[in-house]
């Protein structure tokens, strides 16, 4: 081969090598650029896109999965920092554990459930300290309980068959709360478990005496109930009442008005956990603030998607709180005068 030949092949060759690692180059480049840009989508608004926001509710056919997807609806457009979406998982316990171990950055449970987190209790003995911060307390679970005629206190209930919900549910832990407070023990009841179905249905047959429920009002199994037998919810002393919660903060004054039920002649003084949404603390203030402002700047189309909603409201959201609030909700609740 003549030596130009030679040497103009050697710079193909050469030029071709350039070429390749110039290309090279470029790849590593747009691949650093992606990494960093994921790594600042981490609750930061510094990123241009939105933060991605997983919600954590509960099974597909209960309230918190419908709420969420209520709250995805409705909020997709009006947030500008953040994108929601809804995952169903195992409810309450299941999601603070979600959102300790990173697995999602918002999530609704009950009020109590966030307080044993905080706390190291129940289901959380042993547990990692959790990062989830209150957000909003959405709408009350009433702790109530349908009773035979005659009973017209807790107290009333010593001696007595009582239903207090499944084995290891939150309806069992409430249940034991508002006994305990008012000075009956596990000696002093003949506790039975089941859900609240079979609490009635075993209080229709005049196989015990009382059944507790933890539900929105008005709960469905008592609005049948009510239609064929006489009701009788007990009603919360003051001395009763005061005793709950000075032992629990977290069962906050619930009085359920005259006419919620059929046969409901007088108002009715409970307790209540919150339907609870609540934050991973790596969410920064500017996006849970937002969020915030959203869901309580368009309560009226929550409100149309659920009617659960209709009980949002800013002061209750709030007071509710007896565990740290995430600085972006807090700011909000300052912002508007309530706290």
């Amino acid at each position: 081969m003549p030596e130009e030949s030679k040497r103009r092949l050697r710079m193909k060759k050469f030029l071709a090598l350039i070429l390749s690692l110039a290309m090279v180059f470029a790849l590593v480049a747009c691949g650093d650029e992606k990494t960093d840009d994921s790594q600042n989508n981490d609750g930061d608004p510094s990123s241009d896109s939105p933060v991605a926001i997983t919600l954590a509710t509960g099974g597909t056919s209960g309230t918190y999965y419908a709420v969420g997807g209520v709250l995805k609806t409705v909020l997709d457009s009006k947030l500008t920092l953040s994108k929601l979406s809804v995952e169903s998982t195992g409810a309450s316990v299941a999601n603070v554990n979600m959102i300790t171990d990173g697995d999602a950055q918002m999530a609704i449970l009950q009020s109590d459930v966030i307080n044993y987190a905080h706390e190291g209790t129940n289901s959380f003995d042993g547990a990692p300290e959790t990062n989830a911060l209150w957000v909003a307390g959405i709408y009350n679970e009433t702790v109530q309980i349908l009773a035979k005629p005659g009973i017209n206190s807790v107290a009333d209930l010593k001696g007595k068959t009582v239903c207090v919900g499944d084995v290891g549910s939150g309806t069992e832990i409430n249940a034991w709360q508002v006994l305990g407070a008012a000075g009956l023990t596990k000696d002093d009841v003949k506790a039975v478990n089941g859900s609240f179905q079979d609490g009635v249905d075993q209080l229709k047959d005049g196989k015990i005496d009382a059944a507790f429920t933890v539900a929105g009002a008005p709960t469905t199994a008592i609005v049948d109930y009510a239609t064929t037998n006489t009701l009788n919810l007990v009603s919360l002393s003051d001395d009763e009442l005061a005793a709950i919660q000075e032992a629990y903060p977290f069962l906050i004054r619930d009085d359920l008005a005259a006419g919620t039920y059929t046969g409901q002649d007088a108002d009715v003084t409970c307790v209540a956990i919150q339907a609870t949404l609540v934050a991973s603390e790596e969410l920064s203030e500017d996006v849970v603030y937002e969020f915030v402002k959203a869901m309580f700047d368009n309560k009226d189309a929550l409100t149309e998607g659920h009617a659960k909603f209709g009980f949002l409201d800013p002061e209750a959201a709030s007071a509710g709180a007896t565990v740290t609030m995430h600085p972006g909700a807090e700011k909000y609740y300052k912002e508007i005068g309530v706290l």
